[in-house]
């Protein structure tokens, strides 16, 4: 695999879908038409790209749920696959017969939803003028202080930059919707649960180093909820997803005209880890077209900055596009380059962050990049099992969408948060990534 500078489609914003050896390029008013094209024209070996599809299937074979996987290069999509299945128990039990899993099959995208709502939000933000990374968070959100009694100070000084590298001293997480663990701060009300995240104290000092944190980016939803008196749901669909087309991009989607039966599973057990935790309000069934992340059902409403967003295929992939573009598809432009390129350059304490995305810093990032995407390349992954790679070097965008919680846990004794899984290679996703690098040529 040879370096390649940018490819002059970069500035094409048309996509095509291959299947097999014929592709459909999408028309401006979302119509389909026939259209041949060989996926060697863009680089790609059919016959490598196929070695990608074995190993998600062995996977499967051995008791993978399911995925789509969706390829971007050089403005076209040159391979979007499914495997497995969306669904495979109803509770504990493995359904007779598993539902398969579709093209069109939507996901819980869990942290994506950081970089494809708050993100996508914040460059917006930023591209318009109405928000200063540098500026404290103070500034945006009045209540955000230090009281009295914080053992760690420094609070009034954090900036949303902080916030964005993860180095703000925020903590990673806090479990608002336990009133054991919660105390205090015991919410499963979204207004209420606001008011709280600006109270939540410090766990170190802001920039001795990257802590990654929901939190963080539960208060960057709020900023964009103030600068906007829109909620974050709202403003994203309305301004971001909307413009470009996407109909299946959204928060709360059971609520808006969408059947559990268009989504992946994600637990089997709703959030009990296989009936291994309690809390008041636990949900207990197969969970579908909910998201799966706890203080976003439960303590937000569904509506968070740092989870609940739900996407398909086609859908990322145009996401994808957007952050290879630098901000625009189409005719459309929801950010400028120079926003894009601030939020994806190297932090200067930590290469791997940049501002919320994650960047291939480091080999301590393979797991998530695999062994030869480039230094440029950036992108997040999501808890219920999704990975979102762009690569600017070869002008390459990768959505890996998996529901590998949708197993049995591994050891709840040992590590409740641990599926069967997880422990796949598609559901660690280097290997895969890898492959796919691979075929390129």
């Amino acid at each position: 695999m040879k370096t390649k500078t940018l490819s002059l489609f970069s500035a094409i914003l048309t996509f095509s879908i291959l299947v097999s050896n014929e592709t459909f390029a999408q028309t401006a008013d979302n119509q389909i038409e026939p259209k041949t094209i060989n996926s060697e024209t863009v680089q790609f070996s059919s016959k490598k790209l196929r070695k990608v599809d074995r190993m998600i299937e062995r996977d499967v074979e051995a008791g993978f749920p399911g995925a789509v996987l969706v390829i971007v290069k050089d403005g076209r999509i040159i391979k979007k696959e499914a495997y497995g299945y969306s669904k495979k128990y109803e509770g504990s039990e493995l359904l007779r017969r598993p539902v398969k899993m579709k093209n069109h099959t939507m996901f819980d995208l869990a942290s994506n939803t950081k970089m494809y709502a708050t993100n996508f939000a914040l460059q917006r933000l930023v591209s318009q003028g109405k928000l200063d990374v540098y500026e404290k968070v103070s500034a945006y959100l009045p209540d955000f202080k230090e009281k009295p009694g914080d053992l760690i100070k420094g609070k009034n000084k954090i900036r949303v930059i902080d916030v964005l590298q993860h180095q703000s001293g925020l903590p990673a997480s806090f479990y608002f919707y336990s009133p054991e663990k919660a105390g205090m701060y015991y919410s499963q009300d979204r207004n209420k649960t606001i008011e709280y995240l600006t109270k939540i104290p410090l766990d170190y000092e802001t920039g001795t180093k990257h802590v990654y944190s929901d939190i963080g980016y539960m208060l960057l939803g709020s900023i964009v909820e103030n600068l906007t008196g829109k909620p974050l749901d709202v403003y994203a669909e309305q301004e971001l997803y909307k413009p470009l087309g996407l109909k299946h991009t959204l928060y709360n989607p059971l609520q808006k005209g969408f059947k559990p039966k268009q989504f992946a599973a994600t637990e089997r057990m709703g959030n009990t880890r296989d009936g291994f935790i309690h809390f008041p309000n636990i949900r207990t069934d197969t969970l579908q077209g909910e998201v799966h992340d706890e203080k976003a059902f439960y303590s937000m409403g569904g509506v968070s900055g740092h989870a609940g967003l739900f996407s398909n295929a086609d859908d990322m992939a145009i996401l994808l596009q957007v952050m290879l573009n630098k901000g625009s598809y189409r005719s459309v432009s929801l950010f400028d380059q120079k926003t894009a390129g601030l939020f994806t350059a190297p932090s200067a304490t930590d290469p791997t962050y940049a501002l919320g995305w994650r960047r291939n810093g480091s080999k301590s990032m393979e797991w998530m990049f695999g062994s030869y995407a480039s230094e440029s390349a950036y992108g997040h992954t999501g808890w219920t099992g999704t990975v979102t790679i762009i690569d600017p070097t070869y002008n390459l965008g990768i959505a890996l969408l998996t529901n590998k919680k949708h197993s049995p846990v591994a050891d709840p004794e040992e590590n409740p948060n641990v599926f069967e899984g997880d422990q796949f290679p598609t559901g660690s996703y280097g290997s895969v990534i890898t492959a796919i690098y691979e075929a390129m040529e």
